[in-house]
């Protein structure tokens, strides 16, 4: 059991509200985290040992401890206030979000009081005051000290704290983050699994050896904190750029699930390298292209969105012919809205199991298809490369095992893990990674991703064509005519004409 700390602070003069009691539970994580907000002219009171730092009177972090986790000696400074218990907290979080990056139920917040709450669990309560060191609340208030009386541009507590809180998800792993109430709102904006990029275009320049950026989208995230044409990109995330990178390899880097964020380090020519957060909310509508050659129907999948299923069986009934076999193209897809995933592989299998997530209360919950499998009658490929990653990787996985389907191409990304957007309040949020994706057998995804059936080499525009002849070895001879019924449902009747 890891320590929950609760710090309280008095209202702010300068804030017009309340301070906000802000509450973080899901059942994924099994934690409730209090905070009281603060801002200029707080100071936090409590029963702990102070942390002495020489600053100013005014200073507000001057005086920062932290709150006994002691139930009765809470129990006692609060003196009774009617406060909800962190159990109502947890059941209010009970269904978890299982999407990548969709926004979970709210009713998990609770800013209505900014009192704390009393009804400790027994494990919290016994957390020891010393888990933190003094040592370490005093090195952190000086810093912020410092910067607040050094820093070459004025910064006010509010921000400092903001990327304190950021720094500390980030360092977590790549995919949490502190979402503050710009970052929260253009997110919630994007809960269909959308995928998104931050508005550039690069070129490799030989001439100075490296890559340029060759355009700015108007009113872009990236145009938005002053990225400029002309610009050195020299790395996306953890992937540092060079020559032997190829154009779509950056343009994969820059595009993910619209609403995430992605690090840049860029420079002006000839001056210091920086590094800027930004996050992918140029979005492009993402459409699902069916397609009928030689009698298979080649689907490109983009992003698993919520309306995926349906986007595909719709793309079959307007091919309006036969069909003997299928091409599933999920390269360069990102992901988006796992039980999307689950969905679609509901059309080629039945009553079988897709994939585990393993979170770190819960164990392993499994998750199964669903539904008649309209689909499972005709042969299929599914062509993947080194961007196909998370839910794609799922649906590629299950089929593999299931030796339903033929993987080609290479090695996909290996993204394995749940991310859940929870509300702090109405304007911020956390992003964390609160599970991981395994097999359905249990194999790791994560850091390792989906080996195919048969590797494809060389340039990508051949691979389409390669997948395509091994397809047809294995084509039906009879195809299958998708319809649609008078009552907009999907209806599959046998065709009777030869491939």
């Amino acid at each position: 059991m890891h320590p929950i700390y609760f710090i309280r602070a008095s209202r702010s003069k300068r804030l017009s509200k309340p301070a906000i009691k802000v509450s973080i539970a899901t059942t994924a994580v099994k934690r409730a985290l209090t905070v009281g907000v603060f801002g200029l002219g707080a100071t936090v009171c409590a029963q702990a040992a102070t942390v002495p730092v020489n600053q100013p009177s005014d200073n507000p972090t001057a005086s920062l401890q932290l709150i006994s986790l002691n139930a009765d000696e809470i129990a006692a400074e609060e003196n009774g206030d009617d406060l909800s218990s962190i159990a109502d907290m947890l059941d209010a979080a009970d269904d978890y979000d299982d999407s990548i990056d969709s926004v979970p139920d709210e009713t998990a917040l609770m800013d209505d009081t900014s009192d704390i709450d009393t009804n400790i669990p027994p494990e919290v309560a016994k957390v020891s005051l010393n888990a933190i060191s003094p040592e370490t609340l005093k090195t952190f208030v000086a810093v912020v000290d410092l910067v607040r009386r050094e820093y070459v541009d004025a910064v006010n507590d509010e921000e400092l704290f903001n990327n304190a809180m950021s720094g500390m998800l980030t360092k977590l792993d790549s995919h949490a983050e502190f979402l503050d109430a710009e970052a929260y709102e253009n997110l919630r904006a994007f809960t269909e699994g959308d995928v998104g990029d931050i508005g550039i275009k690069v070129d490799y320049q030989q001439e100075v050896g490296y890559w340029v950026i060759t355009e700015v989208v108007d009113d872009s995230p990236a145009d938005k904190k002053g990225i400029a044409v002309g610009d050195y990109l020299h790395q996306v995330g953890e992937f540092k750029l060079d020559e032997d990178k190829e154009s779509n390899d950056i343009e994969q880097l820059l595009t993910g699930i619209a609403g995430t964020q992605v690090d840049i380090v860029t420079s002006k020519a000839g001056r210091r390298k920086h590094t800027t957060t930004l996050q992918r909310n140029h979005s492009h509508p993402q459409i699902i292209e069916t397609e009928l050659v030689d009698g298979i129907a080649m689907i490109k999948l983009p992003a698993f969105q919520n309306n995926s299923r349906e986007k595909l069986l719709e793309g079959l009934i307007n091919l309006d012919a036969p069909v003997t076999g299928i091409l599933l193209d999920m390269r360069d897809n990102p992901g988006g809205v796992l039980t999307s995933a689950i969905n679609v592989a509901s059309l080629f299998m039945e009553d079988t199991d897709v994939v585990q997530v393993q979170a770190r209360q819960d164990g392993s919950r499994v998750l199964s298809t669903k539904g008649d499998a309209i689909l499972k009658r005709l042969p299929m490929v599914v062509l993947q490369n080194r961007y196909s990653a998370s839910a794609a990787e799922v649906l590629a996985s299950s089929l593999q095992a299931q030796k339903r389907a033929t993987i080609v191409g290479e090695v996909s990304y290996g993204k394995g893990s749940v991310q859940s957007v929870v509300p702090l309040n109405d304007e911020q949020a956390v992003k964390l990674t609160v599970a991981n994706y395994m097999t359905a057998a249990g194999g790791k995804i994560d850091g390792i991703g989906v080996k195919p059936d048969v590797t494809l080499s060389g340039n990508e525009s051949t691979w389409e064509q390669q997948a395509l002849d091994l397809l047809k070895a294995r084509m039906l001879e009879t195809g299958i005519r998708f319809v649609r019924k008078p009552a907009s449902e999907v209806n599959v009747a046998e065709g009777n004409m030869t491939k």
